[in-house]
Parts: structure tokens; sequence; C-alpha cells
């Protein structure tokens, strides 16, 4: 059985290693609930992401966690201040990117990262050293004294975490940060924020793209109707949902037919000669299966695994009625 958790509320005091704790968040918007109590923890130096579909609340969720608007009951802790006591330590803790660029396009990117250099309190040489590192850092030098309209989505992407990043945050919040962005601009901003992690910051990361999250995530939450659905690492998530299983290939109708007889639980396909077995894909699964092939003499010509992916859990959960994909790993 899976490990995850869904948590709603979470009772326990903050861990240490916490980079976000949150117990009880709840927020509305008239008669309409977008958080109902929803509770989180988040290790320090990871990646997490939160799913949901839209209007599920999940930008409300970073804007009350980077003190952007309060919340209307819960707690919650961002490196190891609380959001309604301490705003402004928070604040100096954190870096925030939306779901749309907000760089300023009318002035150069390097002008961009100077000025915020200035609302970081940075003197005038500081801010210039800083802002030619992240420039480098994130390839922008040689469209660093071009207006910040002429760049591509990409660009501006790389920009936008480019000056979050003036203030050394220790926690960055990226809501939806590859919105719009083509394939090769979302595998580079994947490969920034493996960067980011690899050097001690925890991201936040809200997504549509559930593939994103299956890359980039140590853990996955899942926002549906205000609460959290469920909780855990990409593989726990996926073995919530059913209709995984093994499918096994024949070229020989003789050894077809003596699996079929010596395997319980089978669904056949005899044009085919494929034999379909329930499993959750667990190497103790597979093993057991192997093994009972190899008791009775009989070999398969192809072993293929098929396991729910995030789109099946994301569907279960949110009650998508779009058809859920599934992904299948070649064992042999």
């Amino acid at each position: 059985m899976s490990t995850f958790k869904s948590r709603s509320a979470p009772a326990s005091p903050r861990p240490s290693s916490d980079a976000i704790f949150a117990t009880g968040l709840r927020k509305s918007y008239g008669d309409k609930t977008v958080l109902d109590g929803i509770g989180l923890s988040i290790p320090a130096g990871s990646v997490f992401a939160l799913l949901g579909p839209n209007g599920a609340g999940k930008t409300t969720a970073v804007k009350i966690l980077s003190t952007l608007i309060t919340a209307d009951g819960g707690q919650a802790q961002v490196a190891g201040h609380d959001i309604a006591a301490e705003p402004q330590k928070v604040r100096a803790a954190i870096g925030v990117t939306g779901q749309f660029s907000a760089v300023d396009g009318l002035i150069t990117g390097e002008e961009n990262m100077l000025l915020m250099a200035g609302l970081h309190h940075l003197s005038k040489r500081e801010g210039r050293r800083i802002a030619a590192e992240l420039l480098q850092r994130f390839d922008l030098v040689e469209a660093a004294k071009k207006p910040a309209s002429t760049y591509s989505g990409g660009m501006k992407r790389r920009l936008d975490i480019a000056t979050t990043l003036i203030g050394n945050p220790s926690i960055i919040f990226l809501d939806e940060p590859t919105t719009g962005l083509d394939p090769r601009s979302r595998h580079n901003m994947w490969g920034i924020i493996r960067e980011l992690v690899s050097g001690g910051v925890t991201v936040f990361l809200t997504t549509q793209y559930l593939d994103e999250a299956d890359e980039l995530a140590d853990r996955i939450a899942v926002l549906s109707n205000g609460k959290i659905a469920a909780e855990g690492s990409a593989e726990e998530l996926k073995r919530l949902v059913p209709g995984g299983h093994v499918r096994l290939r024949f070229t020989d109708p003789a050894a077809y037919r003596s699996a079929a007889a010596a395997l319980r639980e089978v669904a056949r396909n005899d044009e085919a000669l494929t034999l379909h077995i329930p499993s959750d894909g667990s190497q103790r699964e597979l093993r057991s299966l192997l093994d009972q092939l190899a008791s009775t003499g009989i070999e398969a010509d192809e072993l293929t695994v098929h396991t729910p992916d995030l789109d099946d859990v994301f569907f279960a959960l949110t009650g998508d009625v779009a058809h859920p994909a599934q992904t299948e790993e070649n064992v042999r």
C-alpha cells in the first residue's frame, strides 16, 4: 500500500527542517470557499508541487504564503517566520515569480535587474556585481542592453527568476512558471529549477503540467474543492489509482495457453496472444510473477509494465472527465 498522506490540518508543531509549514489555511471570496483548511509541510531544499484545475486555489495559496494577501483562518510559517506576525521577515526570505512575466518591457534586462537591486537596498556597486553574475548565469548577457519587450517568452521567464534571485531568497514560489513556453524553453526552465534546488533553495511550484510535477517535484499535493485531496511522491500518488497491469506477449500459442492456465486473474487476448495481469508495478509483484512463470517453464516473449500516470491521479481526484493516459515501461 502507498504511504501517501492526505493533509487537511496537521496538528503537530512545525519541524525545524520545514521551510514551509501551514495548518488549517482558509480563504473565501464572498460565498466561494477557495481554501478550506489546508495544511502543508515542506522540507527545506526540496521541490513541492501543488496541482489543481483552474480556480482550485493554487495561486491563492501562493499569495497567502508569500504575504500578498491574508488568510481568513489558519496559521503558517515560512522560513521560520509567522506569515501574520512577521510578514517583513517572510518577504526578506522569499522570492515570487507569478504566472505572467513581471519584468518591465520598457527598460532593458540589465535595468530591470538594477531596479530590483535598488529595491533590496543594495549599493550601486553591489547591485551591478550581482546583476552581472545573474545575467551571466541565466544566459542573458547578449540581451542585457536590449528592452525586455524584445525578449522571447523563455527569456522573460529567465529574467523573472534572475530578478527574483537578487535578494538571495531561501524559498522561491513559482506560480505556473512555464505557462505559454515552448517545449525547449520549458525544459530549460526545468534545468534552472533543478540548479536552484541543488544550491539549497526550496521551490514551491504550482503547475497545470502534470509531466512537470512528475519530473521536478519531491512531493506533490493535489488541490480539489479547496482541500488537499492527496499528497505524496509521484510514485505514491500513482499507486492510488487502479488500472495498473503487466502485459505478457507470446509468439508460441502453446506457451500462451499454458501461461493463461497457470496464472490467476488474467485477461486474455487470444488473437494477439497477450495476457493482462493486474499489478501495481512494484518490484515485489514483478518478481512474484516471474517466479510463477519460471516454476512452470513458461517464457513470455515480451513483458511490459503499464502503470497509471499523474494524469490518471489528477482526473480521479479532481473529477475531471478527460481521458486518462497510461505510461508503459519495457522491462524486457
